[in-house]
């Protein structure tokens, strides 16, 4: 059974459609209901969800730092071994800041994945083309949506409006020149198309920026996991506010793109620009990718003539928080692909309740989409309650008009809900599979 929010006396009901969530909100709760069910599912996709994106961070680096402008990148979710190697700075014992208190270097889990998958010990080019691999096309297509979805959040966000300075140009035609060099082809192609190849730098820079929003993001899911199978979360609240304090302890990790070529290491975006992990990548990721995206291709057929695709960019609602599982859970689109590589690393719980819940095994990926989706919603209350506490007031602030300021934002927030492809209605039942 669902608890029924309090509601502050010290102000007037909501009568917003989502007065219930609302006033949950207020009360230091999550759009997603507070139940064991809900807490047992969000923090158990968390752990599936961290262990593939252990590789969507490194390979997302190793293509934006070492792959760059090749022209055939046929290897390029072939990581190296020095990427898998490479210290998270928010795990291990010589982390920035330790989130996690597991290993530094990747996952085991994600090791053994790698090494066997679900076909046996085989050369990694076979695993590759068997598609039995971590599924790097849905971390491209995350990239993808933030690239194409420019612009969010200024003017807090200078990351994009650096891309088409000058020095950003600059820094990028250096860089081009130092990987083409000897090769007159290239070099000749560079010349006669100079804006398609920073755009193509351009594309690298966002690599990396997704690249380090999930360094960030993989300890963190890691760590929740731990907690919780020690038995330190009594609800999704305190699930959603280890996400909130977890937001404001890494705020300022710099956000920057370095490229290696021939061993030296070309400064597209400095790390001296000063960008913030909380304005240049966090922020825009949710907005691009929780609530925009694009409409998946060879789901639907969308008749722009009859404004089934929205005018402007601002109005699109084809992410994770509007996207309809079952038809998505098709393979090839991007999120059946996170799917798929969750399956892989479920903990035990939550393959007990699939069993339990699921119509055969077929349905699983479906009943992973369903879960993942309740979990974003959760994830998007911690940004939601973040941005309150940075730009309004406490939640127990006793000056009604303060209050009143928090309710006009809250309700601001969940207007983006009312649309009919909206879940937030669904993700309140727990008979939503």
């Amino acid at each position: 059974m669902i608890a029924t929010a309090p509601i502050n006396t010290k102000i007037p009901p909501s009568n917003h459609e989502f007065a219930d969530v609302i006033h949950r909100l207020e009360a230091g709760g999550s759009m997603l209901p507070d139940t064991p069910e809900n807490l047992m599912q969000i923090i158990g996709i968390y752990k599936a969800y961290a262990v593939p994106m252990d590789f969507y961070w490194r390979d997302l680096l190793y293509i934006a730092e070492q792959v760059f402008l090749n022209p055939l990148p046929f290897f390029k979710y072939f990581i190296s071994k020095e990427y898998l190697e490479r210290h998270n700075h928010y795990a291990g014992d010589d982390a920035d800041l330790r989130i996690w208190r597991g290993v530094a270097t990747a996952h085991p889990e994600l090791l053994a994945f790698m090494e066997k998958g679900e076909t046996g010990k085989m050369p990694k080019l076979f695993h590759h083309l068997w598609h039995d691999r971590i599924n790097m096309e849905f971390a491209e297509a995350c990239m993808q949506a933030m690239l194409w979805h420019r612009g969010m959040y200024a003017p807090y966000n200078k990351f994009d409006s650096y891309l088409d300075s000058e020095e950003y140009k600059a820094n990028a035609r250096r860089a081009i020149e130092a990987y083409f060099q000897g090769n007159p082809v290239m070099l000749g192609l560079y010349k006669l198309f100079p804006d398609m190849f920073i755009e193509q730098v351009r594309q690298l820079s966002y690599y990396a920026n997704l690249g380090l929003f999930w360094e960030v993001m993989a300890p963190v899911f890691f760590e929740m996991s731990d907690i919780y199978d020690e038995g330190g979360f009594k609800g999704v609240p305190d699930a959603m506010n280890f996400l909130v304090n977890g937001i404001f302890a890494i705020a300022g990790r710099p956000i920057y793109h370095h490229a290696y070529i021939r061993g030296e290491c070309y400064e597209i975006i400095p790390k001296s620009k000063g960008f913030t992990w909380l304005y240049e990548a966090a922020l825009p990721y949710v907005e691009a990718v929780f609530y925009r995206t694009a409409p998946f291709r060879g789901t639907k057929s969308y008749n722009a003539q009859a404004k089934e695709v929205p005018d402007d960019q601002k109005d699109f609602h084809y992410g994770i928080l509007y996207a309809d599982v079952f038809p998505v859970g098709t393979a090839g689109i991007p999120p059946t692909l996170l799917m798929q590589d969750m399956y892989h690393f479920l903990p035990p719980y939550l393959v007990d309740y699939y069993q339990k819940h699921c119509r055969g095994q077929d349905d699983v990926l479906i009943q992973l989409g369903i879960t993942f989706q309740r979990s974003m919603y959760n994830v998007t209350s911690a940004v939601i309650q973040a941005l309150r506490t940075a730009l309004l007031y406490p939640l127990d602030d006793p000056n009604p008009k303060h209050l009143m300021a928090n309710r006009a934002f809250f309700e601001s927030q969940m207007d983006r809900f009312t649309r009919p492809e909206a879940r937030l209605r669904d993700v309140q039942s727990q008979d939503y599979r």
